[in-house]
């Protein structure tokens, strides 16, 4: 062997060793779980049990902390900017990353450049639902009766997932429909129920109530499987759509540069507790599937929805409020 490529091989020995120290002693102390989101709600509730289950696995206590506001952009932005030390990390929605970038100029991360993509840790689909009084009972209804006058649907706001899925079918099936924001799941289930519109996308958990009541009647969910929830309930791509697949999921990133093998180990550990029964029942309680995906599916996933949600947005001109 020459000397150039002895020293060569040396040097990039020596400048590994930190980061293989780092993995070997990870973690040596505790941990910070951003969640861009108040207490109490879906996204809190599954993070604590991460938190938790993680902290236990992994020796050191992981702290969660609440960072809500501006479309969860504060803790975005903040975990963005923390040190790539292993010692920070964040769980959030699908928008954080596949729309709110998309609608909003002013924000202070890139969702492709200022994380490293760690573990989605649960998703769930949206279900297209109607007012049993109008007769709509598939998505081949929707499409006819929206053929002589639009119809309408709600969501739980402007530019949210199910606004953009309601979209996404107008353009995919042909059907006229027209988009009412409400401000959050109930007021727009409400008016559904009192047959103000005929149509509305929401949660599957949020819609399970009004679905096993009969208030409400679940037409086709968006996602790419059926859910063991309501076994019964077709999707859309079932329908004659095919790749027609919109869901919620959570995911954990980390700021960007923290090295490769805590990112592993972290993607590891997440995928070990999601495996356990318990953690699986919590998901399931809450109205997630405990799918899991590891950093590069995670990567790709994003990359895909940010492309079909641009192309969707452009062509409805959707603009935030």
């Amino acid at each position: 062997m020459s000397k150039p490529i002895a020293r060569a091989i040396a040097l990039c020995a020596l400048a590994a060793a930190p980061v293989l120290a780092l993995a070997q002693d990870y973690p040596s102390k505790p941990i910070t779980m951003v969640v861009p989101f108040p207490p109490g709600g879906s996204t809190d509730v599954i993070g604590r049990l991460f938190a938790a289950k993680l902290g236990a696995r992994m020796g050191q206590t992981v702290v969660v902390e609440n960072k809500p506001g501006a479309n969860t952009s504060i803790g975005a932005t903040a975990v963005a900017r923390a040190a790539p030390d292993g010692y920070t990390f964040m769980i959030t929605g699908a928008p954080t990353f596949t729309l709110n970038p998309l609608l909003y100029s002013n924000l202070n991360y890139n969702p492709l450049k200022s994380y490293e993509y760690v573990a989605i840790a649960g998703s769930t689909p949206f279900v297209i639902l109607t007012n049993p009084q109008t007769g709509i009972g598939t998505v081949a209804d929707i499409t006819s009766k929206s053929a002589s006058q639009p119809l309408s649907f709600g969501s739980f706001g402007n530019g949210s997932t199910p606004h953009i899925a309601g979209e996404s079918l107008a353009q995919r099936t042909g059907a006229k429909l027209l988009h009412v924001p409400y401000r959050g799941s109930a007021p727009a289930m409400t008016d559904l129920i009192g047959n103000q519109i005929p149509l509305s996308i929401d949660t599957l958990v949020a819609s399970l109530p009004q679905i096993k009541a009969g208030k409400a009647r679940a037409v086709a969910l968006t996602g790419n499987a059926r859910s063991s929830l309501v076994p019964d309930v077709p999707t859309v791509a079932e329908s004659g759509f095919s790749g027609y697949d919109f869901e919620t999921w959570f995911g954990v990133v980390m700021p960007h540069g923290t090295p490769a093998p805590v990112v592993a180990r972290l993607s590891k550990e997440i995928e070990a507790v999601m495996a356990e029964p318990d953690t699986r029942a919590k998901l399931q309680e809450l109205g997630f599937d405990a799918t899991f995906s590891d950093p590069a599916t995670f990567r790709r996933k994003v990359e895909s929805e940010l492309e079909r949600n641009v192309a969707i947005i452009k062509a409805a001109g959707i603009k935030p409020d």
